[in-house]
């Protein structure tokens, strides 16, 4: 929970922001770099809980994101990795876990706004009634998207990418239990899709969240990258298979005090 010293620092960081963005100084900041943020949920809910992004937020942010960023896919993007590419100020948009107020809420307003997405699905989530343990506390039960809102997704240009079977710390599992997570999930999307699925992120994503071995096997399963979700930009000539990516969440009391924080990682 916020304090009254991290709303203040909130907005000073805010304010900070638009002296950085206003005059467009973070194109000198960021200049050859890419941004990968990550949401969770997007709802209509007036409760912070850290994972939850409200839709007006989420709208503000997407303004933020099209006006100081070139948005591009995720695909794009590891294309562009892979070539050694120039990057522009790039910014990639996804999504984890696969709730389904990320097709209710979260794609209509990317399309209105014409921005592309990537959404990791936990393949066993999709479809079932299950309750992860981070949101067993919660008052009103989040649901999972079904099949046919993953291929509808799919079908309207969004990228599905796999982030595990069931959610496992890939930290914690090695053999073939974290074989089965990655290699298996991708299997059950694209039988799902009818489509092929190479993009992964793994869960949790902090950088002791996955070993140099199981990213060994994201690898050798066909996938074109693995991303974290422990903060960071990333410059040319990152290795795909260590992309950083930086979560939203309640802690940021605006898309400028985000911005701010951007910038200051790279300057």
């Amino acid at each position: 929970m916020k304090t009254n010293a991290d709303t203040i620092k909130g907005r000073i960081k805010t304010v900070l922001g638009r002296s950085i963005y206003g005059p467009r100084l973070h194109q000198l900041l960021l200049g050859n770099t890419a941004v990968i943020v990550a949401f969770h949920r997007v709802n209509k809910t007036t409760v912070s809980d850290g994972l939850t992004c409200n839709v007006d937020a989420f709208e503000r942010y997407c303004h933020f994101f099209a006006a100081y960023f070139n948005a591009v896919s995720l695909r794009h993007l590891v294309e562009k990795i892979e070539r050694g590419a120039q990057l522009d100020c790039d910014l990639a948009i996804t999504f984890d876990d696969g709730y389904r107020d990320n097709y209710e809420f979260a794609a209509p307003v990317l399309k209105a706004m014409g921005l592309p997405a990537t959404f990791f699905v936990v393949s066993q989530f999709i479809g079932s009634e299950c309750v992860p343990w981070w949101d067993e506390s919660l008052t009103v039960r989040q649901p999972w998207m079904t099949w046919d809102q993953v291929r509808s997704l799919h079908s309207e240009g969004f990228e599905i990418g796999a982030h595990s079977r069931t959610h496992a710390d890939l930290g914690a599992v090695c053999g073939e239990k974290a074989k089965d997570e990655i290699v298996i999930s991708r299997r059950e999307l694209e039988e799902n899709l009818c489509a092929p699925v190479d993009l992964f992120a793994y869960p949790y994503g902090r950088e002791n969240q996955i070993t140099e071995e199981n990213r060994r096997i994201v690898k050798q399963a066909g996938f074109r990258c693995c991303c974290s979700s422990f903060g960071g930009v990333n410059v040319r000539g990152t290795d795909p298979f260590h992309l950083r990516r930086i979560p939203i969440s309640s802690w940021y009391s605006s898309p400028h005090h985000f911005g701010f924080e951007v910038a200051l990682r790279r300057a």
